[in-house]
């Protein structure tokens, strides 16, 4: 029995279902439909993979290395995350004013119908560009693959299981979030809740965001 893959999996486990940025983005998507919380969720899947990825080719080590590039990663990342958060807060003080909860606006359903849903296309994106820009991903994985790797083994095998696993784990977890808020839907899409859960993922968003942007000036 392999007990450091064993070891890792559970490492995993608790390092993809730690409340974030991604988590966030997948149950605000959840909200406006299973497809777009699904959708989110693979997105965010996605993004892992990139970081595994660039791990695995040892690239990361790169971004890692060169301080502007970093940088440059970190920016880009809290602006987006600033973006997605305003625009769930935006999203919670407009639908105050409807009765139905939808927001106003050119999107919005008609009076008496369903709020207008968004198309998976942008829940996938979210979801991606919420990890790939993620710039602790790639010192996270830098500095948790190795540990895993048994001395006197081949690196480059043993990394690419770790990577796999990572990515099933998210798979498996952000999916299943999405499905348990589209479940708890008739609950949930209630115009007080549906306002009170975009307010809550909007702040963390814009906070996370803007403790990127903080690090990046202080850097």
């Amino acid at each position: 029995m392999d007990g450091q893959l064993i070891a890792f999996t559970g490492v995993a486990a608790g390092m993809v279902a730690m409340p974030g940025a991604d988590f966030a983005v997948v149950v605000r998507n959840a909200l406006d439909s299973r497809r777009a919380g699904v959708a989110a969720a693979v997105g965010v899947a996605g993004g892992l993979l990139v970081h595994t990825a660039l791990a695995v080719a040892g690239l990361a080590a790169v971004l890692v290395a060169v301080p502007a590039l970093f940088g440059a990663v970190q920016l880009l990342g809290g602006l987006y995350l600033l973006y997605l958060g305003v625009g769930a807060l935006v999203a919670a003080v407009r639908r105050r004013g409807t009765p139905d909860g939808a927001a106003p606006g050119p999107a919005a359903a008609p009076v008496g119908g369903p709020p207008a849903r968004p198309g998976t296309g942008r829940s996938l994106r979210q979801g991606f560009l919420t990890n790939a820009l993620n710039p602790k991903a790639p010192v996270l994985f830098l500095s948790l693959l190795p540990q895993f790797v048994p001395s006197g083994e081949p690196a480059l095998p043993r990394t690419l299981l770790l990577a796999t696993v990572v990515v099933a784990m998210a798979l498996v977890w952000f999916p299943a979030v999405a499905l348990l808020v589209d479940r708890l839907g008739s609950c949930l899409r209630r115009p007080r809740v549906t306002r009170a859960l975009e307010a809550v993922t909007g702040a963390l968003l814009t906070t996370l965001g803007g403790i990127l942007l903080v690090e990046v000036v202080l850097a």
